[in-house]
């Protein structure tokens, strides 16, 4: 956002920098836990290395769509569709897309694209809290 946009929006700083780092820094890692651990596990107990591979590969493609997408919407130019943004961050990408928003300050006012997102990331916790404390139930549904 420009400085005389934000003169214009008194709620908004102009430039860069997270708000309230540290809690968005633990709200990050309280979310980034389950899916660590349940990826890791599987991992070691050589189930997979697909889940801990596609959250790290994912999560990057997701954080650089976002950043191509900022850019874009500067230019005025042809946007990223918020659904191939959805479908990355259910692919695994939240961590990257989460990452992202807050660092380009990009899709964190909308509020259907952000009730979307935090569904995705809560489908994602309760996966890992069944495969890790449940015994997989909810695949059998």
């Amino acid at each position: 956002m420009n400085d005389t946009r934000a003169r214009n929006n008194p709620g908004r700083q102009s430039g860069g920098g997270i708000q309230s780092p540290r809690l968005k820094l633990l709200v990050f890692a309280m979310v980034c836990a389950l899916p660590l651990f349940g990826s890791m596990s599987f991992w070691l107990r050589g189930v997979s290395l697909i889940p801990l591979a596609a959250y790290g590969i994912v999560s990057v493609l997701a954080f650089f769509l976002y950043w191509s997408d900022k850019r874009k919407a500067r230019t005025d130019s042809w946007r990223t569709p918020e659904n191939v943004l959805h479908a990355v961050e259910l692919a695994g990408g939240w961590p990257g897309a989460l990452l992202a928003q807050q660092v380009f300050r990009h899709k964190t006012r909308k509020v259907s694209f952000q009730l979307l997102f935090w569904v995705i990331v809560l489908l994602h916790q309760v996966f890992w809290i069944d495969q890790l404390f449940l015994g997989a139930n909810l695949a059998l549904l």
